[in-house]
């Protein structure tokens, strides 16, 4: 079985936002509570991540997940990648460094903000004491595999940034998404489930909007739809009501057996 998990569904401020007030940051629905954007798949062959989030901690404890074998990257950004360090604790359990697939931006921004994790001065620091990984680079366009799974990146955009989203056989997972360029619109047809960004209703500079989101899954016409990266002016219930058939609202906790739909190709 292979099984992907929501670990966040929220933006960069998560839900509820420190000091509002609002009705979603006060809802008493669970699945208004939302923590920064991340999933793991749970295969056979191990666990892999989806970015590491502020929360990475919290929600690998929440979930039950206890080991961590692989960590693939969309972009740098803190909300994606500033719960690096708890990568650490896997490899004294492995026994050997996680394989962190990424692109050269995002390897050259956690060299820099996680310098000590590269220094050759303490790699022989006991396994637990430093995040201790082994950068893969990727292409967007180019499949590879990890625990399994056959990969594609493509190649999105989030505004000016260029950023990547991930293709798991018949799934596929975009997040932070302002436009899909035209390579990467052939490269997500056939799709039995899409994630994909949509961050409110309102336009967004470099998020895309909840009937941009629509409209693109209209053009892409994947079997089934989960929305995710949502601020606080959207509530759960209320959106999962006005959808159409076949797209929903993802939750942090959200599982899904996508076991033939990773293996079809």
């Amino acid at each position: 079985m292979v099984e992907l998990i929501f670990l966040g569904t929220g933006t960069s401020h998560g839900i509820p936002v420190i000091g509002c007030s609002c009705r979603v940051c006060r809802s008493s629905d669970p699945r208004n509570r939302r923590t920064r954007p991340s999933i793991a798949l749970c295969t056979p062959q191990g666990t892999l991540v989806v970015d590491t989030t502020p929360e990475l901690r919290i929600q690998l404890l929440r979930e039950n997940i206890q080991r961590v074998h692989a960590v693939l990257f969309t972009h740098a950004h803190a909300d994606h990648i500033y719960g690096f360090d708890d990568v650490r604790i896997f490899p004294h359990y492995t026994g050997q460094p996680v394989p962190v697939y990424c692109d050269d931006r995002v390897a050259s921004r956690l060299r820099q903000v996680f310098p000590y994790a590269f220094d050759d001065r303490v790699r022989e620091l006991p396994d637990g004491a430093i995040p201790k990984v082994h950068l893969v680079r990727i292409v967007p366009g180019e499949w590879f595999e990890v625990l399994g799974l056959r990969v594609l990146p493509i190649r999105l955009k989030h505004g000016s940034w260029d950023i990547v989203g991930y293709r798991f056989g018949r799934v596929a997972y975009c997040t932070d998404v302002s436009a899909v360029p035209p390579d990467a619109m052939q490269q997500l047809r056939g799709l039995e489930w899409l994630i994909l960004d949509a961050l409110r209703y309102r336009p967004h500079p470099t998020h895309l909007s909840i009937e941009q989101a629509l409209a693109l899954i209209r053009q892409l016409q994947p079997r089934r739809a989960l929305l995710t990266h949502f601020c606080h002016e959207v509530d759960h219930a209320e959106l999962e009501r006005a959808l159409p058939e076949g797209v929903a609202p993802a939750y942090d906790g959200l599982r899904l057996d996508v076991t033939t739909a990773v293996a079809a190709l």
